[in-house]
């Protein structure tokens, strides 16, 4: 028995080192990549002197470039991807449905409308990324808040819940969009709701870093009692699990990660949705597996998407329709291969 757990364990190792050495490659690639390229051996240069605190022989540009636009973005990207995968997988497993991703207690449309308000009102890049934080909180809030006014918590009320906001918001968007300029304000709303991580910056990063950390660490270390309720209402309170305790934590910790995400470079779908899918094809469904392993695979994902999109076209190109492009025929795909499961 020690030895099937040892060669378990041993593979699922394995399988995060392989994950890391593509994310690395992923990472190097997305450094010299772009319109102006750069050397691959003068950016590992330029990162060893930048932490070691040393100076090297290299142009101006280069390091403006590296610094100040490329790197951002990158690591942005990488938590981007994090916040989406961890999210979806935690959501699918506490709501028990393979087809749930992290908007849908409403928390990406309500975000959308808080950065539409802050687009209308002309206000700096920031404070469009605290209204689109805010106003996702504030929507999720108002989804939980509906099955708490009807008495009841089951996770059927609670999706019917985030439809009803959804849909709500949605309108709210649709109004925003008829009033908005359609010289200035409707195309930066728009370019927004299909996500972007042009512009990102490392004070942003910076502000994000402890809650995106702080919310994957609870949801890591929770992962074993997800895995509980996952199996169902009756059988987790008889392993002494408290659902409804657990069900709160995992959906707020979720729910953080994906406004974070929304407000760092606006709305992207599938990755939340495809990702913890295909995390699954290399661990299983076991959850203090899937979640490390989604999160390495969301990183790697959106970081190939976004050096995609500011490398194939002469304009950059929207990171939402790149997703669709490459997420969409994937999760045909995986119904197609679990077509059996779900008659």
């Amino acid at each position: 028995m020690r030895r099937i757990v040892k060669g378990h364990r041993l593979h699922f190792s394995s399988t995060i080192i392989i994950l890391l050495f593509v994310l690395f490659a992923v990472f190097l690639i997305a450094l010299c990549s772009g319109h102006y390229t750069l050397n691959p051996v003068t950016c590992i240069k330029m990162l060893v002197s930048k932490i070691m605190g040393v100076s090297g022989e290299w142009s101006s540009l280069d390091e403006s470039v590296l610094f100040g636009i490329r790197l951002p973005r990158i690591v942005g990207a990488i938590a981007v991807g994090i916040c989406l995968a961890v999210s979806g997988a935690s959501y699918q497993s506490v709501f028990q449905n393979p087809l749930v991703s992290p908007d849908i207690l409403g928390v990406s449309s309500g975000a959308c409308v808080g950065a539409a308000v802050a687009i209308l009102m002309h206000l700096p890049k920031i404070f469009i990324m605290i209204f689109s934080f805010s106003f996702g909180v504030l929507t999720v809030a108002a989804t939980l808040t509906i099955p708490k006014l009807l008495r009841t918590q089951s996770n059927i009320m609670l999706v019917l819940s985030g439809i009803v906001v959804g849909g709500l918001t949605g309108s709210a968007m649709g109004i925003i969009k008829y009033i908005a300029d359609p010289q200035s304000e409707l195309p930066q709303i728009t370019y927004w709701t299909m996500g972007s991580l042009d512009g990102l910056e490392f004070d942003v990063i910076g502000f994000a870093v402890i809650p995106i950390s702080i919310c994957t660490i609870i949801l890591m270390r929770m992962s074993w009692w997800i895995d509980i309720i996952s199996m169902g209402e009756k059988d987790a309170k008889t392993l002494g699990a408290n659902v409804n305790k657990i069900r709160l934590i995992t959906i707020g910790c979720a729910t953080l990660l994906t406004a974070i995400s929304v407000c760092m470079c606006g709305t992207i779908g599938w990755v939340g949705l495809v990702i913890p899918h295909f995390a699954r094809l290399f661990v299983g469904p076991n959850n203090t597996k899937l979640i490390p392993a989604a999160s390495i695979l969301g990183a790697i994902f959106l970081l190939g998407v976004d050096t995609i999109a500011r490398t194939v076209a002469p304009v950059e190109v929207p990171l939402g329709i790149i997703t669709g492009l490459v997420g969409a025929p994937f999760y045909a795909w995986l119904l197609y291969r679990q077509r059996t499961k779900l008659n």
